[in-house]
């Protein structure tokens, strides 16, 4: 039995983050996860919470949030949160395992903790980290999981050993057909133009706006959390535009696959990012048309089967044009970059490295 320590950058989450995809899904592996510490200050009390067998949460105790040059304060901390990790590795009789980290600041677990392999899993850039944090982590790892070429080319003047890891689905969930009906979807015309995820201030809406006001036969969808803005009181103004909330994880897919149309937006303030979000494989796993804006500079992902606007003005376009798509060949080859992208694939790619580097 392979042994992991995690040490995950997000909490253990009703929604999956990619840590817990991967972590889930790697082979005769028992894992050890150590989530941030709790804002409500308790870390050191969790027992540990086994939540599927062979993967156990830990949340990591908190400790003061000091800049490194006090040098004392920072060390402590540091050292409490090593102690608290081996402690947890002497219980469950782990010896030298693997060490799975995903944030810069990680680097300083490194010289406390005993591990055999060590990888840094990249799903970001970490522009609020010393660089020198991240070098210096990039530096010790066997190997570094990257999650776009462009963090590939961020990080390779540190280590020769990346892969390419993208994000993932799960492709079984969002690719069923037979789906029942929602019932706050019952009542809506189609067709439907949907958007799956949390509508934060920062998400610019233009593209949404000048689409539901000039496509006025058709009901626009967002599903998730809502943060307000100026641009979503206008937008939910408008008569065909349904704000439905937040749904279980379970349930998404029942909306994704009644989307006639399936639409990504992009965030107003931060610069265009060549990671692709998991929201794109659910869509493509779907199989249904996706109308996405591209930002400045951003690499166009798929664009044999993903409709990829500019401005509002094309997007509201496209949105019309993807409505009329006939054949079944775009939808099936949607569906063949989902299966390709399916969480199960890519744990295994991660085993097949760590095996070929002599780490599994």
């Amino acid at each position: 039995m392979k042994q992991y320590i995690c040490l995950s950058s997000s909490p253990w989450q009703a929604v999956p983050t990619r840590t817990q995809q991967l972590m889930t899904r790697l082979r005769d592996a028992e894992v050890l996860f150590f989530e941030p510490p709790s804002s409500r200050g308790r870390g050191a009390r969790d027992g540990g919470r086994r939540v599927r067998p062979g993967l156990t949460v830990y949340t990591l105790p908190p400790v003061l949030q000091v800049d490194e040059r006090h040098g004392f304060l920072f060390s402590r901390g540091v050292n409490k949160l090593a102690r608290f990790i081996t402690a947890k590795m002497d219980r469950h009789r782990f010896r030298e395992p693997i060490l799975w980290t995903t944030c810069p600041d990680q680097v300083h677990l490194l010289d406390s903790l005993p591990f055999r392999g060590l990888v840094y899993d990249c799903d970001r850039y970490w522009s609020g980290f010393p660089l020198e944090w991240e070098s210096d982590l990039a530096l010790s790892a066997d190997v570094i999981f990257a999650a776009s070429q462009g963090l590939i080319d961020h990080l390779s003047p540190c280590n020769d050993n990346i892969a390419l890891l993208p994000n993932g689905v799960n492709f079984p969930m969002f690719a069923r057909q037979e789906a029942e009906l929602p019932g706050d979807l019952a009542s809506i015309p189609r067709p439907i133009l949907g958007w799956a995820g949390t509508v934060r201030r920062n998400l610019d809406l233009s593209p949404l706006l000048r689409a539901a006001a000039e496509l006025p036969q058709c009901s626009f969808v967002l599903v998730g959390q809502i943060e307000g803005s100026a641009q979503l009181r206008r937008l939910s103004a408008l008569p065909n535009v349904h704000l439905l909330g937040p749904k279980a994880p379970v349930d998404l897919p029942d909306y994704l696959c009644r989307f006639d149309v399936c639409l990504n937006l992009l965030s107003g303030r931060e610069l265009p990012t060549d990671i692709i979000p998991s929201r794109i494989y659910e869509y493509l796993s779907t199989g249904n048309p996706i109308v996405s804006m591209i930002g400045s500079g951003q690499i166009e992902h798929f664009p044999d089967v993903i409709y990829g606007a500019h401005t509002a003005r094309e997007f509201s376009q496209l949105c019309a044009s993807a409505l009329t798509e006939v054949g079944s060949w775009t939808r099936c080859r949607r569906r063949d970059y989902g299966a390709a992208a399916a969480w199960s694939v890519r744990a295994d790619e991660v085993c097949r490295i760590l095996d070929a580097i002599g780490l599994c």
